[in-house]
This record gives C-alpha cells, sequence and structure tokens, in this order.
C-alpha cells in the first residue's frame, strides 16, 4: 500500500513523498516535486515488488557514487596489481559524479564523461578510466545488490589506434648490445639480451630473483606476471650462459638479479639505457620494444600467433596479431606445402 505526504520545504517549495509498504518486503521511499510522478511510481514500484522483479528503486536510490567508489578502493582495489595508477582514476570519477545517487548514472552521462576525458587525453587512456569505473559497477550489481544493471555497458568506447610495432634491425640490435657491453652498468648488457631473448616485460626483468631461476631446466618461472598467472619462460644460448655467469658473481646478500645500491631494490637503469641508445645512434626506441623486437623476431621465424602469446604471456591473440603481417612469408609456405601434399 502506498501513502503520498505533501511537505513544504525550507525554500517554500513543495514535495511529495511516498512510501510503498508490502507484507514481506523492505519499504520503498521517494520525493517528487509533483504528486502526479509520486503516483506513478508508486505505482510501478507496487506492480514490481509483487511480479517480483528485480528494479532500483531501493539501493541505487540509497547511494551516490562517491558511496560506491569509497567501499570499491576499500575492498576491492587493493587486491588489484595496478590498484596505485587506478586509484587517481577512481579519483577523478569521484570529483566528477560523486555527488549523484546510481539511480541517476545514465549511459547518456557517462557517455558526456567520456567525452569530456577525451578532451587532452589518447584513446587507451579513457579506455581505462571506462574500464576502471566499469568494473566497479559490475562488482556492485553482482555482490552488493546496489544496482540493476551496469550503465557502463551501453556506453560507446573510444576506438585505439592499432599497436605500435617498432623493432631493432639486425644492424641496430649489433650496435645496440655493443653499446650495452661497453656500458658502465655491467648489468645492463644481461638485462637488454634477457629482453631481446624471452620477450620478459621490463618490470619483470627487474624484478627476477635467484629463486624464480631454474638453471638446470633453463627456464624462468615468474610469479607475478601483468595478467595475473604464472608464465614458464624458456631459458636459451646466449642468455642462459649469462645467467650463469651472473651466479657465479651474484651478491649474496639479496636474492634479486639485478640490486641496485640498496640491494633489496633492483637496479635503475634509465640513464646507461638512454646513453647506450644514443651512443648506438637509434631513434624512436624505447625499452619496452624490445619486447616487440622479440616477438617480431619470432613471427619472421615461423612462429604461430599462438606460441607468440604463449611466449608474451598474453591470454588472447589480440595484442599479437600486430606482428601477424611479419609471418606472411611462413603462412605462405604453410599453405604452399599443404597444397602439395593433397593435390601433388
Amino acid at each position: 500500500m502506498a501513502t503520498i505526504r505533501k511537505r513544504e520545504n525550507g525554500d517554500k517549495s513543495v514535495s511529495y513523498r511516498v512510501e510503498v509498504r508490502l507484507k514481506g518486503f523492505p519499504p520503498q521511499r521517494a520525493s517528487f516535486a509533483r504528486r502526479t510522478d509520486a503516483r506513478k511510481w508508486a505505482q510501478q514500484t507496487e506492480s514490481a515488488i509483487r511480479e517480483n522483479r528485480n528494479f532500483k528503486t531501493t539501493e541505487s536510490r540509497k547511494h551516490t557514487l562517491s558511496d560506491l567508489i569509497d567501499r570499491y578502493k576499500k575492498s576491492v582495489l587493493p587486491t588489484k596489481k595496478d590498484h596505485k595508477r587506478q586509484e587517481a582514476q577512481y579519483d577523478w570519477w569521484k570529483k566528477e559524479l560523486g555527488h549523484y545517487t546510481l539511480s541517476d548514472i545514465t549511459p547518456a552521462l557517462l557517455s558526456a564523461m567520456r567525452d569530456k576525458l577525451s578532451e587532452g587525453r589518447a584513446p587507451a587512456t579513457v579506455v581505462r578510466y571506462l574500464s576502471a569505473l566499469s568494473h566497479a559497477f559490475t562488482v556492485a550489481v553482482n555482490e552488493w545488490g546496489w544496482l540493476e544493471d551496469n550503465p557502463l555497458r551501453k556506453v560507446r568506447k573510444p576506438k585505439e589506434p592499432r599497436g605500435r610495432v617498432r623493432f631493432l634491425s639486425d644492424e641496430e640490435r649489433v650496435r645496440l648490445l655493443q653499446a650495452c657491453k661497453a656500458s658502465s652498468n655491467k648489468q645492463l648488457y644481461t638485462i637488454v639480451v634477457l629482453a631481446l631473448s624471452t620477450g620478459m616485460r621490463q618490470s619483470e626483468i627487474m624484478n627476477l630473483r635467484w629463486s624464480d631461476v631454474d638453471m638446470n631446466q633453463g627456464r624462468i618461472i615468474l610469479h607475478e606476471t601483468k595478467n595475473g598467472e604464472r608464465r614458464v619462460v624458456p631459458l636459451y644460448g646466449h642468455s642462459l650462459e649469462l645467467i650463469k655467469d651472473l651466479s657465479k658473481i651474484r651478491n649474496i646478500s639479496t636474492d634479486l638479479l639485478f640490486p641496485g645500491k640498496k640491494s633489496d631494490t633492483p637496479v635503475f637503469i634509465r640513464s646507461p639505457w638512454m646513453k647506450a641508445i644514443k651512443e648506438a645512434d637509434i631513434e624512436d626506441f624505447r625499452f619496452h620494444d624490445l619486447r616487440h623486437s622479440a616477438a617480431s623476431y619470432l613471427a619472421m621465424n615461423g612462429a604461430s600467433m599462438v606460441e607468440i602469446a604463449d611466449v608474451l604471456g598474453h591470454k588472447t591473440l589480440q595484442m599479437v596479431r600486430r606482428y601477424a603481417h611479419l609471418s606472411e612469408a611462413h603462412t605462405a609456405n604453410v599453405v604452399a606445402s599443404m597444397n602439395d601434399k593433397i593435390f601433388g
């Protein structure tokens, strides 16, 4: 049963507070500026309760986006690996829309925020902001019961440009390795060889520990990766020999392969890396491009997209399709071989 009460507000305006009570269900309340809207809401709410439908008139009107973000930051965000970067993203959303109740967060409002984010930010950055908030909404829907649906599900994300593929030519690779070998930082050469031969990320290499390395089996086991899954990285040839040499002169006060001045933190290689790049006369090249180089060399040597994804630790093939054109010759040879077999 619904009751509607007229109220005079401090600014002399009038509002209508409506309450719906049905036996066996929690009371539902809302306020409206017009009596007709209050009656309409009461009818719809009573109908929804009787039909046992999910509706968003309860929790979504009780909580603001700030409430959602605060709870998410306290209970969920600390468990995520990139929580420090995402914390700034949630702070932005809270500043812009925190005062809105969840029932007032619509796809149209979020689309306007997407366009605002796009001013001065790359599409990939905008996608990360949207994805961060989307996950918070999903948790609120599935675990907290604060929302009926994720409003970002209906918001179009900006299209990201095709990923960069910059890899070292044979001549550039020779020059870079020579410059790294001549560097005053004696660890730089081994670090760069590892990046080129395994495709590991810089953070994965810098945080390597001797307990992760199995020289007898010729492998590294990465327990902490970007996608959250353990990955086994093969060690072979020159990179394995360098690791064996390194083990003979290792600092026994730390388990890190590449300790810095403080043995409990990895070495900082930015300055020697930039100097090596300059001395090798290589332009437009970042450390992460060593990973692209490893993937490109794999593609040009006949590795399939699935094999490259396994080596790099990607869950899907989407990220490795950028290397597909480099394996076209290998693909053509496979097709030619198949035709020769079945048609003679």
